[in-house]
């Protein structure tokens, strides 16, 4: 049997409590948590100690793209690629995830499955995987595969077929998208009834829905099809944004997971598109707005998909959501307990907390105050693991 490990540190936030303990020891018996508090050292336990350390859950983005490599046109870079090569490029982008201290990562579109296969690698995230995005033929991403003929029959066969490959979450394509020409992100791709067929086929397999969905139009597709998670939700319009009018409440009372898009990381010379920069204001306003009515919000990246989103600029993004008025405790949680929660892993993930897996993130300082401190890593776990 293997020896206890116990961390000593300066302070721990636990993945909900506002109030951080002090001079905490956290105990780990393989890769889970035993105690976390105030508590003796256990004898003959092997004992990391860091000092001016802040101890927190590690981090979970809820929306990456492994397979994207953030650079100036990843998906060219995707469709030079074989599988090997494409493999090999993504476990580098799970790498560079995990030592920023995110160790649980939500794959929403790979090519061909291929984030299965990095599933259970030691040293990597957990990766909680979505294979190739059900689109329509020619409809945005249909280059990583998922493009279906949609009729109820090809919907319901394409989620057979995810469910037979063994993803964990099912993520379709309910409007267009601007890395895909021919598409427009304010126009939908699929009419409620087919995102019905498909989300009941999900959920009769037991399998969750995610949808991509900017424009309106789609949002309010997604919600009437009873998915469980929306991303983007950005009401993108032709000209500019659109009012949400009655879909606050709606998406306040359904209690879909919206995930919010943030993060940019500071790149000399690049910045976002001048579309979305015009509309950027509109969005954070609408993104308050549903904070304020109680939506359920999360925080995924979509890192990957340019050079602003290297697959650690989630440690970029929880700072930027005080754009929105989230404070550090929020964002924080967001991003580790209520993305648990989101990801079908908030029984195990997002806490520490006896029992839950011992993945930690070890911050110098102390992030509650300063968010910027998630850029001073000092120690990550994963599954009870030391990688950094």
């Amino acid at each position: 049997m293997g020896r206890l490990v116990a961390i000593k540190a300066a302070a721990l936030f636990d993945g909900v409590s506002p109030d951080p303990v002090h001079d905490p020891v956290l105990v780990l018996d393989g890769p889970a948590i035993v105690s976390a508090g105030r508590t003796a050292v256990p004898p003959d336990a092997d004992v990391t100690d860091l000092p001016g350390a802040t101890l927190l859950p590690g981090l979970i983005d809820t929306h990456v793209h492994l397979a994207f490599d953030a650079g100036a046109d990843p998906v060219a870079t995707l469709a030079a690629r074989d599988d090997d090569a494409a493999l090999a490029a993504m476990t580098s982008a799970a790498r560079v995830a995990v030592r920023a201290g995110i160790t649980t990562v939500r794959d929403l579109g790979d090519r061909d499955y291929l984030s299965l296969r990095l599933r259970d690698v030691p040293g990597l995230p957990t990766i909680v995987a979505a294979g190739p995005p059900v689109t329509t033929p020619a409809g945005h991403c249909h280059f990583l595969g998922g493009a279906v003929d949609p009729s109820p029959a090809g919907l319901r066969a394409a989620v057979r077929e995810r469910a037979d490959r063994g993803v964990d979450i099912v993520k379709v394509m309910a409007s267009g998208g601007t890395m895909t020409p021919g598409t427009r992100q304010e126009i939908a791709q699929f009419t409620t009834g087919q995102l019905r067929v498909l989300a009941d086929e999900a959920h009769r397999l037991g399998l969750p829905v995610t949808a991509h969905a900017h424009g309106t139009g789609a949002i309010r597709a997604a919600l009437d099809a009873g998915v469980d998670g929306m991303e983007h939700v950005s009401f993108w319009s032709a000209d500019g944004v659109d009012d949400p009018g009655d879909l606050l409440g709606r998406i306040a009372a359904s209690r879909v997971a919206v995930g919010v898009t943030a993060g940019v990381a500071p790149i000399p010379g690049v910045s976002p598109p001048p579309a979305v920069m015009m509309r950027m204001p509109r969005i954070i306003a609408n993104t308050r707005a549903m904070y304020d009515a109680g939506a359920r919000l999360i925080i995924g990246t979509d890192a990957g998909i340019g050079r602003p989103k290297p697959h650690d600029v989630l440690r970029h993004a929880l700072a930027q959501t005080s754009m929105i008025g989230l404070d550090a405790v929020t964002a924080l949680r967001l991003a580790t307990s209520a993305a648990a929660q989101a990801c079908g892993l908030g029984h195990r993930k997002g806490r520490l907390a006896p029992g839950f897996d011992a993945d930690i993130l070890a911050v110098q300082g102390n992030p509650l105050d300063d968010l910027s401190t998630l850029h001073h890593t000092q120690a990550v776990f994963t599954r009870g693991t030391r990688v950094l």
